[in-house]
């Protein structure tokens, strides 16, 4: 619940930020006369500023997860997305303070960015660590969980706002849901505060803390840091593209789709992700996470093309079939991400490990995507089979990240049986040597 909740909550402010920067920002926070094209880049631009914070994040909240716990960790990354997300709702645009607008707009995205980096490993660990050594999958799946529950809320409440009208929410609609962020974050942290450490954290990390998480992360766990940085291409960089960019361009002059109408689209498939997320997490611990990352990765760039299509077709009914279909195959590449990068580290430095690596991939292709998709279709005259290359590109370093990874048996506490300890996928005889020792 502790994950569940948390992860939700920081979701929802994230994708807040990451619906305002596709549809409002270039016209709140940059100056009228710029070009469309521009302001929308230079939006893109604050909101990539996050996903490259989220490595330090994870190396600061890392640290304290490994030394401290995975509990005050959490704790501290709830609170200042929460401060960070209720400060957006307030800024003055770029008509009332000028160029100091975005500055303090990229300044509060940086902290969103420091706070994310350290959640996703924490929540992760939190949840998968504390599992039942057969259902670990099922369990991370509540932290991946928070993803659509997040995203639910945020395209929901623009959607709602969009309805109202444009000159409500281009006006002061569109602070709204920064500003009920306070009210979420309230919540998060009083459950967050009464969880209890996992199993774990005290019974093989307490007593053999590094002294320095980092240094041990990046001289034992460079592989994996690697292989998962790869894994995150498809979940991070090929959904900000299905989603963000997807936006976006609906709504450019070429395009020219009414806001309610794509809003209204990923409003449904968020809850459709919500429902199929913990099914196909379920199905990770009967047939191995591992497969079920394969059925999300490679159909999510086959339904990529017909949503472009239906797009630049503006048939209103393909593009919710579409927009719904990609976010269901897209959770087969993200209900499984929990456990299959926690059981690719060992217990020491496994924040900072863990976090590090999600951090560096979402910075690349999560931050990136958005700004490289916009340039391609500059450079190329509006054509989008640049984009659907590059969305190729992403789904074959995803392939090579999971294909590869590395899968330890050291899950379960140490007082558990040996064939508790011994109950994942590809678990190596010295693995197993390791932990009983």
């Amino acid at each position: 619940m502790a994950a569940l909740v948390g992860t939700s909550i920081e979701w929802y402010d994230f994708y807040v930020y990451a619906t305002a920067a596709a549809i409002i920002f270039p016209h709140v926070f940059f100056p009228e006369d710029l070009d469309p094209a521009l302001a929308t880049l230079a939006s893109f631009g604050t909101y990539a500023v996050a996903f490259f914070m989220r490595p330090l994040g994870g190396i600061i909240f890392g640290h304290i997860g490994d030394k401290l716990g995975r509990k005050p960790a959490l704790t501290f990354t709830l609170v200042l997305m929460g401060v960070a997300t209720t400060l957006v709702g307030v800024l003055p645009g770029y008509a009332t303070i000028g160029i100091w607008g975005p500055i303090l707009l990229i300044l509060c995205r940086m902290a969103q960015g420091l706070a994310v980096g350290g959640e996703w490993g924490g929540a992760s660990l939190m949840s998968v660590e504390s599992a039942p050594p057969k259902w670990k999958t099922f369990y991370g799946g509540f932290t991946q969980v928070g993803n659509p529950i997040g995203a639910l809320m945020a395209s929901g409440a623009f959607w709602i706002l969009s309805a109202m009208g444009d000159e409500i929410l281009m006006s002061w609609g569109w602070r709204l849901p920064f500003l009920f962020s306070i009210v979420l974050i309230g919540f998060g942290f009083w459950v967050r505060y009464r969880v209890e450490e996992t199993p774990v954290f005290e019974e093989k990390v307490e007593g053999k803390k590094q002294s320095t998480p980092i240094l041990f992360a990046l001289k034992n766990n460079w592989l994996p840091i690697l292989l998962g940085f790869c894994i995150i291409a498809m979940s991070s960089g090929g959904y900000v593209i299905a989603t963000t960019f997807v936006q976006n361009y609906a709504d450019t002059p070429e395009i020219g789709l009414d806001k309610s109408i794509i809003l209204g689209a990923m409003t449904v498939a968020a809850f459709i992700e919500l429902l199929v997320t913990l099914p196909l997490a379920a199905l990770g611990d009967k047939i191995g996470p591992k497969k079920v990352m394969y059925l999300g990765i490679f159909p999510s760039f086959l339904v990529i093309i017909p949503l472009v299509l239906s797009i630049q077709a503006k048939n209103v009914a393909l593009i919710w079939l579409f927009v719904i279909l990609i976010r269901v195959t897209l959770s087969g590449a993200w209900a499984p991400l929990s456990t299959l990068m926690a059981q690719m580290f060992r217990p020491q430095a496994r924040y900072t490990s863990m976090s590090l690596s999600y951090g560096l991939g979402a910075a690349v292709w999560g931050g990136l995507s958005p700004a490289i998709a916009s340039l391609l279709l500059i450079a190329t005259g509006g054509n989008f089979w640049s984009v659907v290359g590059f969305f190729g590109l992403l789904t074959i370093a995803a392939f090579i990240g999971v294909r590869f990874a590395p899968q330890h048996s050291d899950m379960a506490p140490v007082t558990g049986s040996f064939e508790a300890r011994t109950d994942t996928t590809a678990v190596g005889v010295a693995d197993v040597e390791e932990t009983d020792k």
